[in-house]
């Protein structure tokens, strides 16, 4: 059966997440409808990151095994106008090894969240960005942040609801940086916890509000703690930018 790598743009402010569930709209329901729609194959498609309800995509990464071989433009093409007006796209689609997996096989994933500091309401970027009214110290989070480079045990930043076997993880790159009202987190890592890159900017936005020094942000991180963790960051914010392979 050839495999298929398909890279996919959504909002995910209507759906309960990337992941099939029961009785509510998810990602992957709605990928696998509209492959079923234009090739009559039922596909199960795996993604490299199983996003939560609410959270974004500009670079998502799924495979799907497909009974017969197809054009890769034929692919994208039909597998877009069969989501119709739903807020996801195919934006690229690979013909691939068997071998490939969209979430075994990365190597590192890209997370981006945003922040929108203003005391005025959001009206374009309503479900698109967290609004913060109080000021932020950009260049204080970032100082902060760079606390988490490296490998670390993130109890702290990993929701209770987190399958995963350990809580270490290694960060690559962080960095935070203001453009007019805007702040931006960025973040790299092969993998990441449940919750964790959220979790993270809930607790950078207290140093930024001057609530927490960098001091007690180092603390709170070596604390492996959950409860020593700030509010987790609304999932409006977060955005999958980007999944990296083996060349």
């Amino acid at each position: 059966m050839p495999r298929y790598k398909l890279h996919i743009e959504y909002c995910g402010t209507d759906y309960a997440g990337w992941q099939r569930q029961a009785d509510v709209p998810s990602i992957q329901q709605a990928l696998e409808e509209a492959i079923f729609g234009f090739s009559g194959d039922r596909v199960s498609i795996q993604g490299a990151g199983r996003t939560d309800a609410g959270v974004h995509a500009l670079g998502q990464v799924a495979h799907a095994d497909l009974n017969k071989a197809w054009e890769t433009d034929r692919v994208r093409d039909a597998v877009n106008a069969h989501l119709g007006p739903q807020r996801i796209a195919v934006t690229n689609v690979e013909a691939v090894e068997d071998a490939f997996e969209a979430r075994f096989s990365a190597v590192k994933r890209h997370y981006r969240y945003r922040i929108v500091n203003r005391r005025a309401r959001l009206t374009i970027d309503r479900d698109l960005a967290w609004q913060v009214a109080r000021p932020l110290d950009a260049d204080r989070m970032h100082s902060a942040a760079q606390i988490l480079l490296g490998n670390h045990d993130f109890t702290t930043f990993r929701s209770v609801h987190c399958q995963s076997k350990s809580p270490v993880k290694t960060i690559d790159h962080v960095r935070v940086g203001r453009l007019g009202e805007e702040v931006e987190i960025t973040c790299s890592a092969r993998s990441f916890l449940h919750n964790q890159v959220r979790s993270i900017v809930g607790s950078l936005k207290r140093v930024g509000e001057g609530k927490w020094s960098e001091r007690d942000f180092r603390a709170a991180l070596e604390a492996r703690d959950r409860t020593r963790c700030g509010p987790v960051a609304p999932a409006c914010g977060l955005y999958l930018v980007r999944v990296d392979y083996p060349e």
